[in-house]
C-alpha cells in the first residue's frame, strides 16, 4: 500500500487505510495522549465496523510507524513522541494536518536551514556533469512553468538533484522524506505576486554556484534562498 492510501483512503478498497488514518491523525493530534492506553479492541472493531483481523492490521501499521506498541494482557498504548517515526511520510502528512500552519513553517524552515545549505555546499564539491544537468534541468523547468502549480513540482526537483549531487545516500533520503511538508510550504510561499521575479534568481544563485563547483558561495546562496522563503511567508501571513 502507498503512503496516499493513508492521506485519502477509500473504505471500499481499505478498511484498515481508513482506521490508521483516523487513528493516527487523533494520536498526532494529542487527542489520544502520549502513554495513553487506545480503546479496546472491540471497543474500536465496533466504532469502526470491522473484523478482528483488519483492526489488528491496522495496529500493526502504527506500531511500525513508532506510534504505539502493543502488549498481551496490556493493548495498545501510545509511545512517547520521541519515539514517532517523525520522517514517515503518513505521521508528517499528519503533523501538518494537526499542528497550527505558523508552528509547522518555523520548525519547517529551521530543519531547512540546517540541512539545505550544507548539501549545496557538499555538492558543489561532488556534482558531476551528470547532476548538474539534473539541477540544470529542474531550472529550466521552473523558469518554463506558467503558474504555482507548474512552478512547484520542478521546484522539488531541483533541491532533490541537489542532494542527490552530494552522492550521500543518507542525506539524499532525509530531503526526500520532506519532500511533503516542503511541498506545502512551497504552496504557501509560491502564493505572493511575480513568484518567478523573486524565486528564480535566488535559486540560479545556488546553480551558478555549484555550476562553478565554489561551495561556500552554494552555502550562502541557498541560505539567501531560505531567508526569502522565510520573508515571502511573514508577508503573506500579515
Amino acid at each position: 500500500m502507498n503512503n496516499s492510501d493513508y492521506k485519502n483512503p477509500s473504505p471500499s478498497k481499505s478498511q484498515h487505510a481508513l482506521i490508521v488514518q483516523q487513528l493516527g491523525l487523533k494520536i498526532v493530534s494529542g487527542e489520544i495522549k502520549e502513554n495513553e492506553k487506545l480503546p479496546s479492541e472491540v471497543e474500536l472493531c465496533e466504532e469502526f465496523k470491522v473484523s478482528r483481523p483488519v483492526f489488528r492490521e491496522a495496529i500493526r501499521v502504527l506500531n511500525a510507524k513508532g506510534l504505539t506498541y502493543s502488549r498481551p494482557k496490556i493493548g495498545t498504548v501510545v509511545r512517547p513522541k520521541d519515539e514517532w517515526h517523525l520522517l514517515d511520510p503518513d505521521v508528517l502528512f499528519w503533523l501538518i494536518q494537526t499542528t497550527p500552519e505558523n508552528e509547522f513553517f518555523k520548525t519547517l524552515s529551521t530543519v531547512r536551514r540546517v540541512l539545505e545549505p550544507e548539501l549545496a555546499y557538499i555538492a558543489a564539491s561532488t556534482a558531476t556533469d551528470e547532476d548538474i544537468q539534473k539541477i540544470q534541468n529542474a531550472y529550466k523547468d521552473m523558469e518554463k512553468a506558467n503558474n504555482v502549480e507548474e512552478f512547484i513540482y520542478p521546484d522539488i526537483q531541483f533541491h532533490l538533484a541537489i542532494a542527490q549531487a552530494t552522492h550521500n545516500d543518507l542525506l539524499a533520503y532525509m530531503l526526500k522524506m520532506l519532500v511533503i511538508p516542503l511541498q506545502q510550504s512551497i504552496q504557501v510561499t509560491s502564493l505572493r505576486p511575480n513568484l518567478q521575479n523573486h524565486s528564480l534568481p535566488r535559486h540560479k544563485a545556488i546553480l551558478t554556484a555549484i555550476e562553478n563547483k565554489d561551495p561556500l558561495s552554494a552555502r550562502h546562496a541557498s541560505l539567501v534562498q531560505l531567508q526569502d522563503t522565510k520573508v515571502a511567508y511573514d508577508q503573506l501571513k500579515k
